[in-house]
């Protein structure tokens, strides 16, 4: 009964409505920790796709989560990623097979490899849209299997986003193809009845 008793003595409590959540330390000045459960997010390099999401109970180490991360990649893409681009947290994680750069690594880095660890500092902006605009930052879903399919229903929303907005610059520029076609401005007014008719 005392080793029951010693190992519940170090799980806190955070909210009685939602016993899965963990203190998250950021390390940042103006707000040093963040209550919730740690999410893994995984982009394409160059469109910026979410192509792996996960939550993560337990808070662990970040280089620990790496394995499951490049895991769920693999299965979603049905392609293993040869490199992977993190920050600093990931210091001393290695997956077999997976090039992993790290941000401010200096040793053995080409001028191609530290374009590629220059944009990795692109994720930063897209976490930011998926906390504001996607809903991120706050879970409507109940318990563990509720963190999980937010995070996965969060990155099926922004990768919406990014293809609705390919979409309105295709529908612009077809529009001004069809206008140039045409050989009238787009405020006369029989191009826009040709338009409205098409």
């Amino acid at each position: 009964m005392a080793t029951q008793v010693g190992r519940y003595a170090h799980a806190k409590l955070y909210a009685l409505h939602a016993p899965e959540v963990e203190c998250i330390s950021k390390g940042k000045a103006r707000n040093p920790y963040e209550f919730g459960v740690k999410v893994t997010v995984a982009t394409t390099l160059k469109e910026g796709l979410v192509v792996g999401m996960r939550s993560i109970p337990g808070n662990p180490y970040d280089g620990h989560t790496l394995d499951e991360t490049i895991e769920q990649v693999s299965i979603v893409t049905n392609h293993r990623p040869r490199t992977a681009i993190v920050d600093m947290d990931y210091k001393g994680a290695d997956v077999e097979g997976v090039q992993i750069l790290r941000s401010g690594q200096r040793r053995g880095v080409t001028r191609t490899m530290k374009a590629m660890i220059k944009r990795r500092s692109a994720i930063e902006p897209t976490i930011g849209h998926m906390k504001s605009d996607g809903r991120l930052n706050r879970n409507p879903l109940k318990g563990a299997l509720g963190d999980a399919l937010h995070a996965v229903l969060c990155g099926a929303g922004h990768n919406i986003r990014l293809l609705l907005s390919l979409l309105r610059l295709f529908a612009a520029h077809l529009r001004a193809v069809v206008l140039a076609w045409l050989g009238c401005s787009a405020s006369d007014s029989r191009c826009q009845v040709a338009l409205a008719a098409a």
